[in-house]
C-alpha cells in the first residue's frame, strides 16, 4: 500500500525522491493543479498567440510530470515556472522567423538571440532616421493616422475615436499618408539621404 503524503506532514515523502503514478497524480493534484491560474496568467503575460496557451499549459504539465516521475521537484512553485520558462524559451528559438507579437517580452524570457553586427546596427539606424524624415514631411492628419495605424496598430475604429473624424476619413488619411510614404521613400531619395 503507498504510503499516504501532505506537504505540510511530517511524513511527507522526502522532496527528491522518485514517485510512483499513484503518487504522482497525487502531487499533481495537491501541489501543481492549485498553481494553474497563476501559470496561465504567466503564458499569456509571455505569450501573444492566445490560441496556444493551452497546448503550452498542457506541455508544462507533461515536463513537470516526467521529471517529477524521476525525483520530486524541492519547490513545485519555483519548478513549475522555470518549466514553463524554458518551455516558451524553446518555442521561440524553435521559430526560424519569429513574430513580433509572438513574444511580449524577449528579455523577460532571457532569450540568448544573436545580437545584430555593427553593420546591422548603422543600417537600422539609417532606415529609422529616413523613415522618421519621410514622416515628418506627411501632411500632421496623415502623420497621426499612420503613425496609430501602422506603428501603434490601433484598428481604423480606434483612431476616428481618438482623431475625432469619421472611419472613412481615416481610411482616406492611411491611403494618402502611405501613398505619400511610397513616393518619398522609394520616389527621389536625394533630400532625405543627404548628410547635414
Amino acid at each position: 500500500m503507498p504510503k499516504k503524503f501532505e506537504s505540510d506532514s511530517a511524513d511527507a515523502r522526502p522532496s527528491g525522491a522518485s514517485m510512483n503514478a499513484f503518487e504522482l497524480k497525487a502531487w499533481f493534484v495537491r501541489e501543481v493543479l492549485p498553481l494553474e491560474a497563476a501559470l496561465m496568467q504567466y503564458l499569456q503575460h509571455n505569450w501573444r498567440n492566445k490560441s496556444d496557451i493551452a497546448d503550452l499549459r498542457q506541455d508544462v504539465y507533461l515536463r513537470v510530470c516526467e521529471a517529477a516521475l524521476k525525483e520530486t521537484p524541492l519547490q513545485t512553485r519555483q519548478f513549475l515556472f522555470a518549466t514553463a520558462r524554458n518551455l516558451l524559451i524553446d518555442r521561440v528559438r524553435r521559430e526560424q522567423v519569429i513574430p513580433i507579437e509572438a513574444v511580449s517580452d524577449l528579455d523577460a524570457l532571457d532569450v540568448a538571440i544573436d545580437a545584430p553586427g555593427p553593420e546591422r546596427i548603422v543600417a537600422a539606424r539609417d532606415e529609422l532616421r529616413l523613415l522618421q524624415a519621410a514622416l515628418d514631411k506627411l501632411a500632421p492628419r496623415c502623420r497621426e493616422a499612420i503613425v496609430m495605424g501602422r506603428i501603434e496598430g490601433l484598428s481604423g475604429r480606434e483612431i476616428a475615436a481618438r482623431m475625432g473624424v469619421g472611419e472613412p476619413t481615416v481610411s482616406e488619411h492611411l491611403a494618402k499618408g502611405m501613398r505619400a510614404l511610397a513616393d518619398i521613400l522609394y520616389g527621389d531619395p536625394a533630400d532625405l539621404r543627404r548628410r547635414p
